[in-house]
Order: C-alpha cells, then structure tokens, then sequence
C-alpha cells in the first residue's frame, strides 16, 4: 500500500480509500465491521462516509454509514484512520437532513459537523467535505451548464468562512470539496487567499472509464493549485465489472434501486462496458481490476474510493491497487476512449 499527501499540507493517505455508503442500506453493522477491519489490516488508513449515506438517502437510514462507521472508531487509536466525512448540500428534497437541507450557510454547517460527531463518536473530522455546490452547476449525471437555473446561494466565501471557523475550533482538521467544477475550486482557492481562511485540500469526484471528464480542465486547475483528487465510483456503479452484461438482472444499486444510476444509462455505456470487459479478458484480467488499476495508476489520483458489498468484492478491489496495466492494455483503453468518450458524464 502507498500513501500520499493530499494538496499542500493535509494528511498522508492510503491511495485505497473504503467508501461506506453501503453501512446500513446493502451492509449490516457486523459487515461493516468486518470490512473495516480487513481493509485496516491491508494497510488502509483512510475511510469516506456522509452524513447523506446510507444511499438511497431515505429517513430510516440517513446517517446510519456514519453510525455504523463511528460504533468500529470507538475501538481503534484514533489516530490509526483518516476519517471523512461530508455534509449534504441544498435542494434534493431531502426534507431529513435538517429539514432540505436549506443551505450551507454557518447554522447548516456547524449543525451537519455537530451531528456527524456525535453519530462518528469522535471529537474531530479528518477531511469535511461540501458534498455538491451551493450554486447551480451541473452534477449527479448532468453535463451541460444552464444559466437558467440560476437562484440565489451562500456564497463561497462565506460557507469557507463556516467551515475554518470549524478548524480554528479544532472539531475539523482539513476542508475538501465534492462533486466540484473548475470554477468551484478556483474560487474557493481564491477566497482562502483573500481572507486567510482554510485552504481545500481535495476535491472527491466520480472519475472512471466511463467518465473522464475530470482529465481536461479539472485537472490542469488541480495540478497547478496542489489539489489531489478523491477518484469516488472507479467501477461506475459496479457497471464496469461487466455483470450487467452477462446478467441485465444482476444483484446491484443499478437494479436494486429505480432511477439510481441515471449517469450509468446513458445510451453508449452498454457498449463501452462490453468493449472495455472483452479488452480486459484478453489480457488476463478481470474487467473490474483493469478499471480499478486504470484509477490508481493515473498521474492525479490522491486516493480512489472503493465499495463492496461483499467482502469477495472488497479484496478484489484492495488487490487491483498492486496491479500495473501493461502499455498494450493502456494503448487499448485509450483507443477505446477515443471510440467511447465520456459515455457516463
């Protein structure tokens, strides 16, 4: 296991990260546990949760990952796990989490981090994350801005001013971003140098070989601000470890849950995944560690994210970070990519 540090002074990350959206939904309490316990003992010391999950966000299990998350912390040294954690952004009808939630403004967001403590059962998060924007910009399966879903918002500034307020108080140690745009980052970098607040040290976004939009602009901004990226869904929803091809049926959020994955119904998915599993198996590998390798080995992955339901999956998908593409099978993804581009933005 390797580790690396996120953006310019956060903490030294596993480059595998044990994503736990499924705490409480597809995984019991003891089977979380369990992972939690298995991808420690394979050298992972950083874990992601939101106070969202588990997912599909409903009232019975909201905030339940957390819980789950926080009742196997209880036990450990504290400082043996980078614990992350996020609070929902605005308007998902998500009437729940404090009641929408309203806004990131500075009740919303001390609220949210007083709750993910008590669930967590810790005094301080390692890595608080804004989940989406504020603003209106595109996400969760959209690709194109629209100017006319412009409302008003908490301004960047101020939700930063929020969250260092948080840090100076000890109760969050480092800032990240999620689900962001080039300009999102850019100007949270800005507002941190403008008043001296708490720069962000991540940006967590999907990142696969469905989707890899993140290479263009996100990542020169990244690159050339010291922001590491969190690749989150490195198998597109379990998409691209091909069962959906062999079984349309098979056992998953995408069959579990209607409407789940619209990003991963989009029309050339089916035949990019169908590409993308036949270029795996000629070389000798499963799809899902061919796409999960792809993720760790890119030049910009701070840490990839990776979940299971089983723990079959798990080690799966912890072993695939010891894998290295060969240059034939790198050139035939990128052909590939060329053919499929961006099938599941």
């Amino acid at each position: 296991m390797r580790y690396r540090k996120l953006g310019l002074d956060g903490p030294e990350v596993s480059e595998v990260c044990l994503g736990t959206m499924t705490f409480g939904e597809q995984n019991t309490e003891a089977e979380g546990h369990a992972q939690l316990d298995h991808a420690v003992q394979h050298g992972v010391n950083f874990i992601d949760t939101a106070e969202l999950y588990s997912v599909p966000s409903r009232p019975e299990t909201h905030g339940r990952s957390e819980e789950i998350v926080g009742t196997w912390l209880a036990r450990q040294p504290r400082d043996r796990v980078i614990v992350a954690t996020k609070i929902a952004g605005p308007r998902r009808k998500l009437e729940w989490i404090r009641g929408g939630p309203l806004a990131l403004d500075r009740e919303n967001v001390r609220s949210a981090v007083e709750a993910s403590l008590r669930r967590l059962r810790t005094d301080y998060i390692d890595l608080y994350q804004i989940h989406w924007p504020e603003r209106n910009s595109p996400m969760f399966g959209q690709y194109q801005f629209d100017p006319q879903q412009e409302r008003a918002a908490v301004s960047i500034a101020e939700q930063l001013d929020a969250l260092t307020e948080l840090v100076r108080e000890g109760k969050v140690r480092w800032v990240g971003l999620s689900n962001e745009h080039p300009w999102g980052v850019a100007e949270f970098l800005k507002q941190a140098e403008l008043h001296g607040l708490t720069r962000v040290v991540s940006v967590q976004n999907a990142y696969n070989l469905l989707n890899r939009t993140y290479e263009t602009a996100l990542a020169e901004m990244c690159f050339r601000e010291n922001v590491s990226l969190l690749a989150y869904s490195p198998l597109g929803f379990g998409t691209l470890s091909g069962k959906y091809v062999a079984d349309p049926r098979a056992r998953g959020r995408v069959t579990l849950f209607d409407g789940f994955a619209q990003r991963y119904a989009k029309p050339n998915v089916g035949p990019a995944v169908e590409a993308y599993a036949a270029l795996a198996r000629r070389h000798g590998l499963s799809p899902a560690t061919m796409a999960l390798a792809f993720v760790f080995g890119r030049w910009f992955t701070g840490s990839t994210i990776i979940g299971a339901t089983s723990m079959a999956q798990l080690e799966e998908n912890i072993a695939a970070c010891e894998v290295r593409l060969a240059p034939e099978v790198l050139n035939g993804i990128e052909q590939l990519h060329l053919r499929y581009t961006n099938p599941a933005p």
